[in-house]
């Protein structure tokens, strides 16, 4: 008698089996459910193989279901993409012999419309014979009188943008059903620069007295060429369960229609192209009263914000050389914030002032030329020229006018000083020769000790200085950024510089350039800043051999000549400081 539990393990068995040895005798069947479908349905294709299958005690526990046959399903991947798979097994008798049939589905959409044809598929030695698909375009009539399970929506800001110039892409999916696994994807160009605006958002619309879950998102597209912007179309591929509880494979696709994408204006007239649909310049710091002290410390903070930029494309802002005042200015700081709108940038670049002579001091007017992409017009964003009333502390000017005095007046002063000096008592007057007398034989003593003991002291360094191997590692990146026109390259030169004369102060690539005073320093310097920040930067070549050499020779003018080293001058001059 034979147990119910052991039926299970006897089918197990069989079904084991196929992975075992099999004859050559076998058969393949390719089945379309349909053989004319429209774009965005699925096709469900049924392969059918047969095989002989031993069973015997050898194979009887050599299981891997990996390794189980099948056929060679990859073939249609050039007309097709499988969006689903599935496979089953069933045993049964034939001639006394055990005949093994598989059954594999598979569901199919068609990649693009027209004849297509699923190639002939093979089996262990069988082979099927090819099918033709004929894949309409357009929507099916019975999809037409009723409501898709999904769909995919496109909208964009505008209908045309200039080179640069931001436009934002709105992709919605909408859906019915209980999705259970979804894949939309995303815009991608290859002269575009796409940012993510944010999460998405998922809600809930009626369509036709319908509802249907949403997703949507948001993308900045920045378009990098003149020409038309033609994206790849957006495509949603998933699976959801209706509330008969039966599974329906989900597929659409939307392109969004081609955007014309225009050259820089030749009459603009800035040497960065900034196409934003809003641009500030903004400055704080500076006190209201417009009279001044020599030596008084200032903080200037300028400010660029601009909506509809990354902040990468922001223009560092122009260096200036104002008579009368050493600046000193900090690294600029650049941030990015994103919303359902777009990007808005910003660049922050504060620098300490000092005016170091009295008078009128002007601080020039700071322009910066933008494209108003709502008006359609050149615009320019001006922070107005001030004058600074600079005079001299009270202390400092009334010690000038104290030299500036009659000199016999300074003579009749020392004749009365020496007067009183007579009319001193004596005792008074031999208190300084004794106690220099004391102070005398104190520093002999001291001296005799030293003499005696140098001997015997370690010397505190080397004859050799020791090497700077960070001041090394900085050089090397240095290089390695100049020799690839990185921007970083403006960043690292002020870090080497500090390490590599310790005795100055940087603060930027300015302040280098003006200690090294060469030349071909800055003229790479300034190649690379057109190349990084101009208005057609990326276009102009680079070869950073000259700026390497030059480099290098403002790190010879450190090891050749270490007594000449320039000091910056300093926050508050000598001469400015109240006696």
């Amino acid at each position: 008698m034979v147990r119910r539990h052991a039926i299970p393990f006897i089918l197990i068995t069989l079904l084991l089996a196929l992975a075992g040895p099999a004859s050559a005798d076998s058969d393949l069947t390719v089945e379309p459910d349909r053989t004319r479908l429209y774009e965005g349905e699925v096709l469900t294709l049924t392969v059918r193989g047969s095989m002989k299958i031993d069973v015997n005690l050898g194979n009887l526990f050599d299981l891997d279901v990996s390794s189980l046959p099948s056929p060679d399903i990859d073939k249609v991947e050039e007309n097709f993409d499988i969006v689903g798979r599935n496979q089953r097994y069933s045993i049964r008798t034939v001639n006394s012999e055990m005949v093994g049939e598989i059954t594999w589905t598979y569901q199919l959409a068609p990649k693009k419309t027209g004849q297509l044809t699923i190639p002939a598929l093979t089996f262990q030695d069988a082979r099927s014979d090819p099918v033709d698909i004929n894949v309409i375009s357009g929507t099916s009539p019975e999809e037409q009188s009723e409501p898709r399970d999904s769909f995919i929506e496109l909208s964009a800001d505008k209908d045309e943008v200039y080179v640069q110039e931001q436009l934002v892409l709105t992709i919605k999916l909408f859906f019915s059903g209980n999705l259970i696994r979804g894949e939309l994807s995303e815009p991608e160009h290859p002269d575009a620069i796409i940012e993510s605006l944010g999460k998405q958002r998922e809600y809930s619309r009626y369509r036709n007295g319908v509802r249907f879950r949403v997703v949507e998102r948001r993308y900045a597209i920045y378009p990098q060429q003149t020409g038309e912007l033609s994206l790849d179309a957006i495509r949603f591929e998933g699976r959801a369960r209706t509330p008969e509880g039966q599974l329906k494979f989900l597929r659409d696709s939307e392109k969004l229609f081609d955007i014309p994408v225009k050259a820089i204006p030749a009459d603009f007239s800035g040497d960065t192209w900034l196409p934003a649909s809003q641009l500030e310049l903004s400055e704080s710091g500076l006190p209201n009263e417009q009279t001044l002290a020599t030596g008084q410390n200032l903080t200037r903070t300028l400010v660029l914000e601009a909506h509809g930029l990354p902040s990468e494309t922001l223009p560092p802002f122009p260096e200036q050389a104002i008579p009368g005042i050493r600046t000193y200015p900090e690294q600029p700081a650049r941030a990015a914030d994103s919303d359902r709108d777009g990007i808005t940038s910003s660049l922050t670049q504060t620098t300490a002032l000092v005016p170091v002579q009295d008078g009128d001091l002007v601080l020039p007017e700071i322009r910066i030329p933008w494209w108003d992409t709502e008006a359609d017009e050149e615009k320019v964003a001006v922070i107005p020229a001030r004058t600074l009333s600079v005079s001299a502390p009270p202390g400092q000017a009334s010690t000038s006018v104290q030299d500036s005095e009659d000199p016999t007046q300074g003579e009749n002063a020392a004749s009365r000083r020496e007067a009183d000096e007579d009319s001193e008592p004596a005792p008074t007057s031999l208190f300084w020769p004794i106690l220099s007398l004391i102070l005398a034989i104190g520093w002999l003593v001291t001296a005799l000790a030293w003499w005696k003991n140098r001997g015997k002291r370690q010397p505190a360094t080397s004859a050799h200085p020791s090497v700077d191997h960070e001041e090394k590692a900085l050089f090397r990146e240095l290089c390695q950024a100049a020799d690839a026109g990185a921007a970083r390259t403006l960043e690292l030169l002020p870090r080497w510089a500090c390490r590599c004369f310790q005795d100055q102060q940087f603060d930027s690539a300015a302040d280098v350039v003006r200690f090294a005073a060469d030349d071909t320093l800055t003229q790479e310097l300034e190649v690379l800043q057109r190349r990084l920040f101009g208005r057609h930067r990326g276009n102009v070549e680079w070869d950073g051999k000259p700026l390497i050499t030059a480099l290098k020779k403002l790190r010879g003018k450190d090891a050749n000549h270490p007594e000449k080293k320039q000091d910056l001058p300093p926050l508050y001059p000598a001469g400015l400081i109240s006696q």
